[in-house]
Formats: C-alpha cells, sequence, structure tokens
C-alpha cells in the first residue's frame, strides 16, 4: 500500500479574507451503504459518487483529446533549455554539479497533441501491438506525459517505475508485466544495460535524447538484442507513416503503477481510465477558478499518482504545465549556479505540488532570502501538498488523503476550511467508511468521535494488484450494491464537520517523509545480530527523513568494549549515555547496510534510509513482567513508545 497526504493553498483573494470558517458546517455527511459494516460518510455536496465532469468524456485518452482542441494555442509544456554544466569545489574538497539553465520554452497543446500522436503511430511502425505494455522509465519531463498520452491512443498499458528503484525491484516490475517497449533517459538506460541478461520480455528501447546518452546507446547496441531508438526518430517514424487511434475503454488498465514497495518486492496496482478520471473530475469540482491562467510547476516523480493525476486536472483545466526537478527548485537548490534562476523563480507557478522534503527545502531557501524567494515564488501561490508540514508561505493550506489503490482517491479539504491536522471531506468521487479495529482498541462508537480503520469506497478505488489475487482479496471488497471498497489499514476518526484526522496505521510499516518504507520488524530481525543488541524497536516517524531506535544494550559485550576502550563508569546505566558508547553501537549497527557485517544483513538486503540515525541505549531489559514484551518476548510496540516517549521526541528533536 502506498499511504500519502495531499493538500491545497488556494490564493490570497480579498473575498476570502472575510470569510468565517463556520464550525457547524457539515463538509462530510452520514450515507447509507447498505448492510455493510462501520460509519460511512459523503461529500456533503454530492448524493453520488462522481464519475465525469465532462459530457461524453470517459477516459483519459479522450479528456487529452478535448483539452488539446479546446485550448489549442496555449502553452502547454513547459521546458527550460540547459545552457551548460559546471563543477564547483567546495571548502572541504568536493566537487559538485551546477546548472546553468536558460528560461522556459513551450510547447502548444495542438503541438503536444500532433506529437502524441506522431509518437503513438511511431510506437505501431516499429512494431508495439496493444496488447503489449510499455514501461516509462524516466524522471518527469515533457516526453514522459507525451509518451503517456501516446500510449493511450492505441489503447497500450503504461507501466510505471520510479527512477529510483533498485535493480532487482526494476527487474521484477518489467518481468512481472512482461513489458517488451521502455522509454528511458540516459542514467536509466544506462540501468537497464546493467540488467540487460535479467529482462525476458523487453524488444524496444526508446530513449530520450540528451547530453551524453550516445555512449549509452552505443552500448545497449553492443551489447544486448534490443532495438534502440531515439524518442524523435519514432516520433519521424509515425509522422510518416500515420496510424488510425485505437482508443480505450472506461474499464481498460490505463497504468499499471509499482509502489516504492514495503516489505519485499513492490506491488503493481491496476488503474482503470475509469479510477483516475473520476479521481481528477472531483478535483475540478471542489479547486475554485482553476483554468488556462494557471502555471503548473511539475517536479514531482511522475511514476507517482499524485503527479500523474495533477497533470491530468492541469490538462483538463487548459493550465501550463512548466517542468523542473527537485534539485533546481529555487534559487538556492543544490545544482543551480550561483546567478541562475531556480525553477519556480523562473516559472512563477500559481499552482505546484510539494513533499515535506521538498517544503523543507523552500523553508531553507526563504530562510536566506527570505524576501526574494518570498515575492517571486510564493507569493499567490496555490500548492497541492503530498505530506505532513505546512508551506512556509502564509497562504493558507489545507490538506487530503488518498492511496495509490485509490488513484489518490480520498479525502480533501475544501477551500475555506483553514483547520490543521485534518486531511478534509470525502472527495466527490469517494465515500469514507470507518470500521472497528477492536484488537487496537479503536470503534466506531467511540466518544467524542467515531474511530476505526479507514475504508475507501468509489469509482476511484483501482482493480487491485497486477497477477496477485490474494493480496487483493485481502484488501479489496465489492459490496452487494456493486461499489468497490479498499482497506487502508490506516486509522482515522470523524470529527463532527465530517472530516477525517488520520491517528494511527494497524501495520508496523511506516512510510518515511521521502517516500520510502521501513518494514520495522525485518529491520529489528537483521540489527538485533550486533553484539551490543540485547533488544530493539525502531521507531519510524512519516514527518522525518530518517528513523531512530531503542537499543536495549547487551551487558557484557559493552562493558568489554569499555574496558579495551579504558573507559570509566559507575554502571551500565552511565555507561549508555556517553557519546562514545553510543557512537559506538550507531556504527555497529551501520555495518549492516554494507552487508559485510553477517548474513543476516545480507539476507535482509537493508537500506540506507533503514538504518537508525540516532540511538538511545537503554540499560534495563524488557520483559513479560515490566509490560513491554509479551509471554513470548515479542515487542508490544504501543506500550515501548509510550515508556519512552520523551526519549523518542528527543531523538527527533
Amino acid at each position: 500500500m502506498n499511504p500519502y497526504f495531499i493538500g491545497l493553498a488556494v490564493p490570497f483573494l480579498a473575498t476570502l479574507l472575510f470569510t468565517k470558517r463556520k464550525a457547524e458546517k457539515k463538509r462530510g455527511v452520514p450515507v447509507d451503504v447498505g448492510d455493510e459494516s462501520g460509519y460511512a460518510i459523503r461529500n456533503h455536496r454530492f448524493e453520488r459518487p462522481v464519475e465525469t465532469h465532462w459530457e461524453g468524456v470517459f477516459t483519459l485518452a479522450e479528456l487529452f483529446e478535448q483539452s488539446c482542441k479546446q485550448f489549442v494555442h496555449m502553452p502547454f509544456l513547459g521546458t527550460r533549455k540547459l545552457i551548460s554544466r559546471e563543477m564547483e569545489v567546495s571548502h572541504d574538497g568536493r566537487s559538485f554539479e551546477k546548472l546553468h539553465l536558460g528560461q522556459y520554452e513551450w510547447k502548444s497543446y495542438v503541438d503536444a497533441f500532433k506529437t502524441a500522436c506522431s509518437f503513438s503511430s511511431g510506437l505501431v511502425k516499429i512494431g508495439h501491438r496493444s496488447d503489449e505494455r510499455v514501461a516509462i522509465f524516466a524522471d518527469t519531463r515533457a516526453e514522459w506525459q507525451i509518451a503517456l498520452q501516446a500510449c493511450f491512443r492505441q489503447s497500450v498499458t503504461v507501466v510505471t517505475i520510479y527512477a529510483s528503484l533498485g535493480e532487482g525491484a526494476l527487474c521484477h516490475s518489467l518481468n512481472e508485466t512482461e513489458v517488451t517497449t521502455v522509454i528511458c533517459g540516459r542514467k536509466e538506460l544506462k540501468k537497464l544495460i546493467d540488467i540487460s541478461g535479467q529482462l525476458e520480455s523487453v524488444k524496444h528501447v526508446i530513449y530520450i535524447d540528451e547530453e551524453g546518452v550516445s555512449s549509452e546507446v552505443s552500448l545497449a547496441q553492443q551489447c544486448t538484442s534490443w532495438r534502440v531508438e531515439s524518442f524523435e526518430e519514432v516520433e519521424r517514424l509515425g509522422l510518416e507513416t500515420p496510424a488510425e487511434a485505437k482508443l480505450p475503454l472506461p474499464s481498460d488498465t490505463a497504468v499499471i503503477m509499482y509502489t516504492s514497495g514495503s516489505t519485499g518486492m513492490p506491488k503493481g496496482v491496476m488503474m482503470s481510465h475509469r479510477n483516475v478520471l473520476a479521481v481528477v473530475s472531483a478535483v475540478m469540482t471542489i479547486v475554485p477558478r482553476l483554468g488556462k491562467k494557471d502555471v503548473y510547476l511539475a517536479y514531482l516523480p511522475l511514476a507517482h499518482i499524485l503527479e500523474l493525476a495533477a497533470e491530468a486536472v492541469m490538462s483538463a483545466a487548459g493550465a501550463s504545465i512548466g517542468y523542473g526537478t527537485p534539485l533546481t527548485l529555487t534559487d538556492t537548490s543544490n545544482k543551480i549556479k550561483k546567478g541562475t534562476q531556480g525553477d519556480a523563480s523562473a516559472l512563477k507557478p500559481t499552482l505546484m505540488t510539494a513533499v515535506p522534503a521538498i517544503l523543507d527545502r523552500v523553508r531553507d531557501g526563504v530562510r536566506k532570502n527570505v524576501e526574494h524567494l518570498c515575492l517571486e515564488i510564493l507569493r499567490d501561490l496555490s500548492i497541492y501538498v503530498l505530506g505532513f508540514e505546512l508551506c512556509c508561505c502564509r497562504a493558507p493550506i489545507g490538506q487530503g488523503y488518498g492511496l495509490t489503490e485509490t488513484c489518490a482517491g480520498g479525502t480533501f479539504s475544501e477551500y475555506d476550511d483553514t483547520s490543521v491536522g485534518r486531511v478534509g471531506a470525502p472527495l466527490p468521487c469517494s465515500y469514507i467508511k470507518l470500521i472497528d479495529w477492536a484488537e487496537g482498541g479503536y470503534l466506531i462508537n467511540d466518544s467524542p468521535m467515531p474511530r476505526g480503520e479507514i475504508v475507501i469506497g468509489g469509482p476511484s478505488v483501482t482493480k487491485g494488484y497486477f497477477k496477485n489475487e490474494a493480496k487483493t482479496n485481502e484488501v479489496y471488497k465489492d459490496d452487494k450494491r456493486g461499489m468497490r471498497w479498499f482497506y487502508s489499514g490506516d486509522i482515522g476518526r470523524l470529527h463532527p464537520d465530517g472530516c477525517l484526522e488520520i491517528i494511527d496505521r494497524k501495520k508496523d510499516i511506516v512510510k518515511l517523509q521521502h517516500g520510502e518504507y521501513v518494514s520495522l520488524g525485518k529491520v529489528e530481525a537483521a540489527l538485533s545480530v550486533s553484539p551490543y543488541v540485547d533488544n530493539i524497536m525502531i521507531h519510524a516517524d512519516p514527518f522525518h527523513s530518517y528513523c531512530v531506535a531503542l537499543v536495549v544494550v547487551a551487558h557484557s559485550e559493552l562493558k568489554t568494549w569499555a574496558s579495551e576502550q579504558g573507559i570509566t563508569y559507575t554502571d551500565v546505566s552511565d555507561l549508555c549515555e556517553k557519546q562514545e558508547t553510543v557512537k559506538e553501537v550507531l556504527q555497529s549497527l551501520s555495518k549492516m547496510y554494507s552487508h559485510e557485517f553477517n548474513q543476516a544483513a545480507k539476507q535482509a538486503r537493508l537500506e540506507k534510509f533503514e538504518i537508525p540515525s540516532k540511538i538511545k541505549l537503554i540499560p534495563e531489559p524488557w520483559t513479560p513482567e515490566s509490560g513491554l514484551v509479551t509471554a513470548a518476548l515479542k515487542l508490544k510496540r504501543e506500550a515501548i513508545k509510550k515508556a519512552y516517549e520523551n526519549d523518542l521526541a528527543q531523538l527527533y528533536s
């Protein structure tokens, strides 16, 4: 599962300055869902879930074509010209690449449509069939969006893969979906070449032409049996030999989106055109004054449902989409050459998506140059926020909630709801239901608010997991009325006005701020092999990009080390408080990342983000008598978190 949060900040408008939030306003109202147990609510303005906002439009392909015909010569896709790359050496001797970027150059709606049609025909020309799948394995850019729409015009299902995915997960995703054509950038082409011997079905590789890609192209042509062609060449082939469009049905799978995974290999979520269109339609009904005057800054992964859905909304509204990157976002971003404008300054967007890590960068930039950034970047800015944080600007920000499995459909704050800590009322395409989770003590008859596991129903709920019927049946369910529900595993409570608040998670899998999943049990099992560890509990806070740990120390090993180092101490408690002791234990845990410490760590395949960045050493053992472990010595996670609440807070301070 891939839970995340989204949000909205509306521009400063005089009319809103006088808007008062009415506590009694019902934003979500109860709804009858038949014989299904639980407490369900819907958006107060829509009695039935919204499926499409446009007459005669039932697929993403139809929506794209309608927009291109409606907004013809309006600027659509913008890309900054790369003027030069330069290496700068810092005071400590490290080298960093800096980019000198020009202004945005634009492709109109009609030109984007022509390019998509030509590329679509080019796919047919090189032999790609409608029943075969295309994978887009590249950073967010104009070619990504054009390739997506081109595939839709031939009813081709697109497999989306994070550009940062590791080799094992990449092989799994491509082989499981039997992808025959991959569209990629330079660095992604290099990854594909490295695993070419493990790819079972790939026949065509289409590379996006960029500086330095020729060396990878030559290598691919020498070392593989793939047909390797540039994006422009495929477009040219299609322009010379146009193919008739083969448009999809609403029920056809538009995208198989691979999540970054929690345990084991990632799962592919199957999204139909109907699913995604429902979310796009719902957002269009609740975002005020969204239209062709808007300029959207795109830089999050298009392999993530939030960005894919957001760009669909922008194109439906006739907005302009300017592409950037997280590392060139502001004037002070890591890869921006001094004196060169960041993407936001050059574009001057009215809308953008943001994850907490990006908001941190913007915040740091504001601290460095408050006047410039506030006036040039964040002024009158409407922001879709992905994460739990508030932006550093003064614009009111709301929040929302959704999952990959619901195409980002779930809840969304209305423009006049300035409350914080909540994720809004149900989107017009969604029903939200709470069901009892007795094991965790969350019940729908709890006072003062109903609590329970969050279940989302409606047309945005996806088909399920690709080739994983068992897992699909575990978390998806169709009721007697034909509505599909997804059981999120998240715990929420409903406020009196019908807005949702996220308060807990059923399982011990946590998603960090940057989107990585940490399986707490898996990490604990691997790190417990350290000689200094008697017991350990990993704690991951979604507000942060790293995890921490409470480590119950092995007394004998720690004392032996202290003796060898000549460290004096009064007792084990005193030894645990010493900085050199904490450093030694932390280094021992960090060795797990190298996979050289022991076979258990190698088998666990720990990633760097899974290794705790900070630890608290605990001298007292956890016993059943203390109430911190079960009779079988399994961790009582909630009890431990409560007992060491202050210590955990200190580790994140």
